[in-house]
């Protein structure tokens, strides 16, 4: 098992991200469907935690077979899903991805939003154990390295300037001197036990995190 935990810091508070993460979500949706490909909703229910309360379950099938690297199309089904299962009590989420075809391969993302600047050392609770495996990945929406593909220019932090709040635009050190402040944590946990494959898929599924899902 490979296990990163990333730290994305944002310009609002967690309780103005629980609003734009509503829409995000949604906007995601809208951009995987395409070519007979998407996603289905099969449950959207409420759901008890003992320690986290009352949240909200969804289990969704996510139709993704064309955007597999050929390395992996090659020996996977032309149409192919994976499940998508999340509990949602907000500040904290857990969402666990499976693959109908590839039955030992599972992500699970165990996610906290707290309004600081990543300098939370343990907030999702992590095991002595799995704190020995994680590494640490702090992620600057601002300045870190994007490919030009999924480059925006209106979605650029270091140009947008926000016409509701008047936060904007991202300077170096932003995280340093910017309030309000939040930071999402994220502990990915990427599992593919297949010989002669695990290690290439794992790096494979974690690049794939920081570039759709974060």
């Amino acid at each position: 098992m490979l296990l990163k935990e990333y730290r994305i810091c944002m310009p609002i508070s967690v309780e103005e991200y629980r609003i734009g993460q509503l829409y995000m979500i949604a906007k995601h949706s809208r951009e995987q469907s395409g070519n007979g490909e998407g996603v289905a909703v099969i449950k959207n229910e409420s759901c008890n935690h003992e320690v986290h309360g009352n949240g909200q379950f969804t289990e969704k099938r996510i139709y993704l077979s064309s955007r597999l690297p050929a390395w992996i199309a090659s020996f996977v089904p032309n149409i192919f899903y994976i499940t998508e299962k999340a509990w949602n009590y907000y500040p904290y989420t857990v969402t666990e991805h499976t693959c109908s075809f590839l039955p030992r391969f599972s992500i699970n993302i165990e996610s906290r939003y707290e309004n600081n600047a990543g300098t939370s050392d343990n907030c999702l609770d992590l095991t002595s154990e799995e704190l020995e495996l994680r590494e640490v990945d702090n992620i600057d929406i601002a300045f870190d390295e994007l490919q030009e593909k999924h480059y925006k220019p209106e979605e650029d932090p270091t140009a947008f300037v926000s016409s509701k709040t008047n936060r904007g635009p991202l300077k170096e050190k932003w995280k340093e001197t910017l309030e309000p402040i939040m930071c999402s944590y994220k502990a990915v946990r990427v599992k593919f036990e297949v010989f002669g494959l695990q290690t290439r898929v794992e790096d494979y599924v974690h690049k794939v995190c920081e570039t759709f899902v974060f």
